[in-house]
């Protein structure tokens, strides 16, 4: 199955490490994998999103006409993507600072309190990280020791604390995944 994901928000919440790390952990699971960034006129503070293909096939582009999987982390990307999104797709909202509710009944919307938790947490930084374990957990794509284990690549030296934190993010995101009956 082929997995077409749009990551996208603010500058600076970590939109493209999110893609960046959901692409990495894909490759590393054996998947076919791209991984587009784009950013808006500013870095920090303007639009962010990314593309990510995720496929047991052979990837044919990088773009993304119609995702399967959009994650949102701010209301102007909910009102931008969720009209491209394909019927049946998982949609993941920040729901700490996005206040409207999905639009469309024929996509499984999950809201996420990404920056509630990372508050919860004591470092706002680690919000992408809740929203990559809810979607982890929503659609059961990738493994969380995959996640982990390249967390752990990341975070050395004095960093190495920040491995615990990133990890703990991961599970209270995927906590908020609660499938209907």
């Amino acid at each position: 199955m082929t997995h077409e994901i749009i990551i996208s928000g603010f500058g600076g919440q970590g939109v493209m490490s999110m893609g960046k790390t959901l692409a990495e952990a894909g490759m590393k699971e054996g998947l076919s994998v791209s991984w587009l960034p784009s950013y808006g006129p500013e870095m920090r503070g303007g639009t962010a999103n990314c593309s990510v293909v995720l496929s047991e096939d052979e990837i044919v582009s990088p773009m993304i006409e119609n995702p399967t999987e959009l994650i949102v982390m701010n209301k102007p990307s909910l009102l931008k993507f969720e009209p491209q999104m394909a019927p049946g797709g998982t949609l993941l909202i920040n729901s700490s600072i996005i206040e409207i509710k999905a639009s469309r009944a024929d996509v499984s919307a999950y809201y996420v309190p990404c920056l509630d938790i990372a508050n919860e947490l004591g470092n706002v930084k680690v919000a992408n990280m809740v929203m990559l374990g809810a979607y982890i957990e929503a659609t059961g794509l990738l493994r969380y020791e995959t996640i982990q284990e390249m967390l752990r690549h990341i975070f050395t030296g004095r960093k190495a604390a920040l491995v615990d934190l990133n990890v703990e993010a991961l599970r209270r995101g995927a906590a908020c995944i609660v499938r209907e009956a």
